[in-house]
């Protein structure tokens, strides 16, 4: 085999989980192949320079084998080669991720908690803020 459609390749490369997903990622134009917008049906070929999004993670990867079928992770892992750019890359976003501030902490207000509720109550906010047309 010198050939495969690059949906089939990046299914059983272990990128997406399913073919569909793979030709809906294709379909948004964020898999290039030797840094041309693709089709689902264009064939790779082992050299070939394969750029994906996967989330926010952009890797560069190369063609070193070809596989019609799914196999385990380790048995996928030998199907490409990844660039040392994208891997440092990749790294680097991932312990910028890992240092980055918790986002729920940047929230001030919000619903209140049953303790806030419970001082909120006891401060007398329930007679002071009426819903009541009467006031």
């Amino acid at each position: 085999m010198d050939a495969l459609r690059i949906d089939k390749w990046l299914w059983a490369a272990r990128f997406y989980k399913t073919r569909s997903l793979a030709v809906e990622e294709i379909g948004k134009g964020r898999v290039l192949v030797n840094a041309q917008a693709v089709k689902p049906a264009r064939e790779v070929r082992s050299g070939d320079l394969v750029t994906l999004r996967q989330g926010t993670v952009i890797r560069t990867v190369v063609v070193r084998g070809l596989s019609g079928q799914r196999g385990p992770a380790p048995v996928a892992q030998q199907l490409y080669e990844e660039t040392e750019a994208s891997r440092l890359a990749r790294e680097a976003a991932a312990e910028q991720r890992r240092l980055a501030a918790e986002p729920a902490l940047s929230i001030e207000q919000g619903r209140p908690t049953k303790r806030d509720r419970r001082q909120i109550e006891k401060a007398g906010w329930n007679e002071r803020w009426s819903a009541s047309a009467e006031s």
